[in-house]
């Protein structure tokens, strides 16, 4: 596009040529250079800079770009990006949208990862159905990693913290470098044999793709996959993601979070009975305190200042109850004599003796002595006796005479 000194543009037109020109020119581009200024944002995008020793440029790698790479960039990679040029009006700056890229010198090792993923998941080693859960309260955490340096101290340190009186083996090997993968496939295989822990957390700190190559070899893969133990990958930083990741059982981002993880369940357990422990305290002191209050408030209640106090109204009413059946049994007495009185009253008027005294005798005969009822019952010149009130007396029935 001719231009000529003499046209007056408004910054929108000359930004809108610049876009069209540069775009249309650049739609297409591999840029090479050392990537700084790494930000993370919440949206998912990366915003970073590439540079060279004189230069650099501004570029982004949108989220959906990002969520295709298995490995995310950061600061220090060398790289070479697959982009296109593009204006942003508002700031009038251009920056590189980022499609694809790849590390320096690590793109046949990109390939070798790529290929061997798709052919272990085609195999089913990374099948979510066949992963193992984690022992809820292990006794004895496996871990194979360097014996120096950072890991195992990280390790160490979180497991102590957390809780006391666990057992750790460490069965150290090489993490990086020639004979590195199969140290650690025979350290994973040696504990399988063995049967001498309950987990097992395969770690190593952060690193480029060459220094965690280790953890992307196929016999690393074959041996977690195969083990009956229960495997935690921690290898790298949370942006690292290796092969063993994702045939392991669990993968932590990092080794302390591996040690977090493999005593989870302890480290809640423990947790919860500290909490019902001190709730268990407190309820037994605010009980403890209720019951002193009682016993205070018992302590000076009257009844116990004056203990005949306590049985004074019982003692009151059994005198009560004494007195009230003294006077029932007097009266029931009294109502006996009475009755005994009127009764023996009753019987003196039907004595015969009593009636005799009014002039009639009782004949009684003079044999048998029994009571003569009727005439019927003598003969003439029977022989018997009359009792009177003052004696007896000897008859002879001279004539008998009957008035039926």
């Amino acid at each position: 596009m001719d231009v000529s000194n003499q046209t007056i543009f408004s910054v929108s037109e000359l930004t809108l040529h610049i876009k069209r020109n540069l775009e249309s020119l650049f739609a297409s581009v591999k840029v090479e250079g050392e990537i700084t200024n790494l930000k993370h944002q919440a949206s998912g995008h990366i915003y970073f800079s590439i540079k060279d020793a004189q230069c650099q440029i501004s570029a982004v790698l949108f989220r959906g770009s990002a969520s295709k790479m298995t490995r995310l960039p950061k600061d220090g990679d060398k790289v070479v990006v697959q982009a296109s040029l593009a204006v942003y009006a508002p700031r009038g700056t251009y920056q590189l949208v980022v499609s694809s890229l790849d590390y320096d010198g690590v793109g046949d090792l990109l390939l070798q990862l790529h290929q061997l993923k798709e052919q272990l998941q085609g195999l089913g080693y990374f099948a979510q159905e066949r992963k193992k859960s984690l022992p809820p309260f292990p006794k004895t955490i496996g871990v194979v990693t360097s014996p120096t340096g950072a890991v195992i101290q990280d390790i160490l340190n979180v497991l102590t913290r957390r809780t006391a009186g666990f057992h750790l083996i460490l069965n150290p090997v090489k993490v990086q470098g020639e004979g590195s993968a199969k140290e650690v496939a025979q350290a994973i295989t040696q504990f399988n044999v063995l049967k001498n822990v309950d987990v097992i957390i395969v770690a190593r700190g952060g690193g480029s793709l060459e220094d965690l190559w280790a953890f992307n070899e196929r016999c690393v893969a074959d041996a977690i996959f195969h083990s009956k133990i229960p495997v935690i990958a921690a290898i790298g930083h949370e942006t690292d993601v290796s092969i063993a990741d994702f045939v392991a059982d669990v993968r932590a981002p990092t080794p302390s979070a591996a040690a977090e993880i493999v005593l989870k369940e302890k480290s809640a357990l423990l947790e919860r009975l500290g909490h019902i422990r001190q709730t268990l305290r407190s309820s037994i002191i605010n009980r403890a305190a209720q019951f002193r209050l009682k016993l205070d408030r018992y302590a000076h209640h009257p009844i116990f200042k004056d203990p005949y106090a306590l049985i004074a109204p019982f003692s009151q009413r059994l005198d009560d109850v004494t007195e009230s059946i003294s006077d029932q049994m007097h009266l029931k007495i009294e109502r006996l004599k009475t009755s005994f009185e009127n009764k023996k009253l009753l019987l003196a008027a039907f004595d015969p003796k009593n009636v005799l005294k009014k002039g009639y005798c009782i004949p009684f005969s003079e044999k048998g002595g029994h009571v003569i009822l009727s005439t019927k019952q003598l003969k003439p010149k029977a022989t018997l006796s009359l009792m009177f009130s003052d004696g007896d007396v000897s008859v002879t029935a001279q004539e008998i005479n009957s008035h039926e």
